[in-house]
């Protein structure tokens, strides 16, 4: 009797997408969501926050409290997860969101931070991850303090906190200049076109 095949199907890749604050990271997951060649479903994040006025759970967030957080972490149910030190609230991605995502036909799509990227790629180094950034370093300032909302003290450590991020984007399998919008959406499209290409290939 032959042994049975292994199956040497391709599974469908993870997408992850970060960036420092204004970058334009929202907008270009928006128009992602609905320009992508490619379907996409969007991994909802757990969290420990309290919801905010207007937020549904399950569609925003996922909120949990914090001893139903810590058990599902205890049960290895996050792809990632991590605690926002100052405010000690939980954020994680639960690994029943790629399960949605392939329920729906779709490639599983996360919008998360580096450390929750770098973590996330222990597990799935075949994941495409892109970096959004600026075209300078200096655009962030301007962006920042054009909006006039933050103190000195605030702005400078946002500041900070952009330039360890922008240290980062060397682990990214693919840096996005988010300069102009359409040619970044555009550029990411391209990349997801050709991963499913390669998928493609690798199942004939």
């Amino acid at each position: 009797m032959p042994e049975p095949q292994a199956n040497t199907q391709p599974e469908v890749p993870i997408i992850v997408l970060s960036g420092p604050t204004a970058s334009g990271k929202t907008t270009i997951v928006n128009r992602l969501m609905q320009e992508s060649p490619v379907k996409l479903v969007k991994a909802i994040s757990a969290t420990t926050r309290p919801r905010r006025k207007g937020e549904v759970d399950g569609e925003d967030y996922y909120f949990l409290t914090q001893e139903e957080f810590e058990e599902r972490r205890k049960n290895n149910e996050f792809l990632e997860c991590e605690q926002v030190h100052g405010l000690g609230y939980w954020y994680g991605t639960l690994k029943s969101e790629v399960d949605r995502a392939a329920k729906e036909g779709g490639w599983p799509f996360l919008e998360i931070d580096v450390q929750g990227t770098l973590k996330l790629k222990e597990q799935f180094p075949q994941a495409i991850t892109l970096f959004v950034r600026t075209s300078s370093d200096e655009e962030y300032e301007k962006r920042i303090r054009s909006r006039g909302t933050e103190s000195e003290e605030v702005i400078e450590k946002r500041l900070e906190t952009i330039r360890k991020e922008l240290e980062q984007a060397k682990h990214y399998s693919h840096v996005i200049i988010n300069d102009e919008l359409d040619r970044a959406v555009t550029e990411i499209g391209t990349i997801l076109k050709q991963r499913e290409q390669e998928i493609n290939v690798g199942r004939i």
